[in-house]
């Protein structure tokens, strides 16, 4: 590498990291605590520790997931997952880029970009990034989510 391109290299990682450090400065308590509960999310996902994945839900949920030809409620919350493991697919890992969160109220949206890898028993599988939006909810019990979507996207920039 030249070292020009070093220099602007280098520069760029230090101006989007500096960026990135700034953002989270500026999320407020709860917004940093919905961001921790959309790491457990995935992180159930992977363990298919269902029972604390549904536990992360408001029973009024409503939400499009891409596996869905409609929206669906909180009773099929878990059918895109069955989707993968009737295959004999699990997940293998995952990063999880957040875009954006707004706290408005006693509701919190996030939007991120979610890289997944599901994989066979002989680790074979393809990356995977979606978009995904989530609005959480403050209940008596916690943030639920009570709202979402996700659809194709591609990687974090």
């Amino acid at each position: 590498m030249k070292p020009r391109s070093f220099v602007i290299a280098v520069a760029t990682i230090f101006f989007a990291l500096h960026a990135s450090l700034a953002s989270a400065q500026q999320q407020s308590p709860d917004e940093q605590a919905v961001w921790k509960l959309e790491q457990a999310y995935w992180n159930y996902v992977k363990a298919l520790d269902l029972d604390s994945y549904r536990n992360l839900w408001h029973p009024n949920f409503l939400g499009w997931p891409l596996s869905s030809s409609k929206p669906v409620k909180k009773d099929h919350i878990t059918d895109w997952i069955s989707l993968y493991t009737a295959k004999g697919l699990r997940l293998k890992s995952f990063t999880l880029t957040p875009a954006a969160s707004q706290a408005v109220e006693n509701l919190i949206i996030t939007h991120y970009w979610l890289t997944s890898l599901w994989a066979d028993n002989l680790g074979h599988g393809e990356p995977q990034t979606l978009r995904i939006t989530h609005t959480w909810i403050r209940t008596s019990g916690g943030w639920q989510i009570v709202a979402g979507m996700s659809a194709p996207g591609a990687p974090a920039p």
